[in-house]
C-alpha cells in the first residue's frame, strides 16, 4: 500500500508557501500526495511535484457539480493522477435508496469520460453515508449496488466509524470495490479538532489494514489538528511504516 497525504491537512501552510509545504512532506518520507482543488492548484503543483519527487495518484474534485468534467479529467491526467474522487455529496441524498441510486447514476455517467482520459472515478464518504439505516446496511453499500464497476470507493475509515459502521467489517463486505482509504485517528465523537496521530486514538488501524491487503493507497488526513500538523503527519507515516514492517515480518 502506497502512503499518501491529503493536502487539505496542510491547507494553511500550502496556501502560504506551496514549495516549502511539499518539501516538508517529502522530508517526512512521503512520496505521494492527494491534492484538493485540483484545477485551481494544477499549475502550482506540476513543477513542485516533480521537484520534490512526489506523485499524485489520486485527487479530490467535486465532479458532480463540475461545469466541464472532461477538462477536469484532462488536468488530472496531465498531473499523473489515476483516480479523481468526488469528496462529498449532499447529506440529504443518503436517506432514501432512490436518492442514492440517482447519485450512483450520476457517477456512472462520468466513468466513461474518465476512462477516455485513462482515469477512474471514485467516491469519498463522510459519516452520513456510513449510517446503518437500510436493514443494517449503510448508504455506501446501497451505492455499490448501483455503481458501474469502473467507479471505485475511497473509504474514509474515521467517518465510517463515526457513522456507526465498523470500517474493517465494511471493507470485508465491499472487497476490492474500495481501492483507497483515508486513514485518521482520534475520539469517535467526530470532533475534528481532536484528531490524533495514527495509533493514538480510538481507531483500530491494524484491523483496517488487515481487512484490505489489496488497498492501493492509504491516505493520511487531518481534517483539523490542535498541534504541529507536520509532526502529526510524520508520526502517522512512522506508524503506518511500522505496521507494514510488522505484517511482513
Amino acid at each position: 500500500m502506497q502512503i499518501s497525504v491529503q493536502l487539505y491537512s496542510v491547507r494553511e501552510s500550502f496556501a502560504a508557501d506551496p514549495a516549502a509545504t511539499l518539501r516538508r512532506l517529502a522530508e517526512l518520507g512521503l512520496r505521494a500526495v492527494e491534492p484538493f482543488g485540483l484545477t485551481e492548484h494544477a499549475e502550482t503543483l506540476r513543477p513542485l511535484l516533480a521537484e520534490f519527487g512526489l506523485d499524485a495518484p489520486s485527487s479530490h474534485v467535486s465532479l458532480l457539480d463540475a461545469e466541464d468534467p472532461v477538462r477536469v479529467f484532462a488536468v488530472a491526467a496531465g498531473l499523473g493522477v489515476g483516480t479523481v474522487i468526488q469528496p462529498y455529496w449532499d447529506r440529504q441524498a443518503w436517506d432514501r435508496e432512490e436518492d442514492i441510486r440517482a447519485t450512483a447514476e450520476r457517477l456512472n455517467a462520468l466513468a466513461p469520460l474518465a476512462s477516455e482520459a485513462g482515469l477512474r472515478v471514485g467516491y469519498h464518504n463522510h459519516e452520513f453515508e456510513a449510517r446503518p439505516i437500510f436493514d443494517g446496511r449503510c448508504g455506501l453499500e446501497v451505492l455499490v449496488d448501483h455503481l458501474d464497476p469502473r467507479v471505485v470507493l475511497e473509504l474514509d475509515t474515521f467517518w465510517c466509524a463515526v457513522g456507526g459502521t465498523d470500517p474493517a467489517a465494511l471493507l470485508e463486505r465491499l472487497g476490492q470495490r474500495v481501492q483507497l482509504a483515508h486513514l485518521k485517528d482520534g475520539p469517535l465523537q467526530g470532533d475534528t479538532r481532536k484528531q490524533l496521530v495514527l495509533g493514538q486514538g480510538e481507531m483500530d488501524i491494524p484491523s483496517i489494514l488487515r481487512a484490505a491487503p489489496w488497498l492501493e493507497t492509504g491516505v493520511i488526513e487531518f481534517d483539523d489538528h490542535e498541534g504541529d500538523i507536520f509532526e502529526a503527519i510524520g508520526g502517522s507515516v512512522t506508524h503506518l511504516t511500522e505496521l507494514s514492517q510488522e505484517e511482513q515480518a
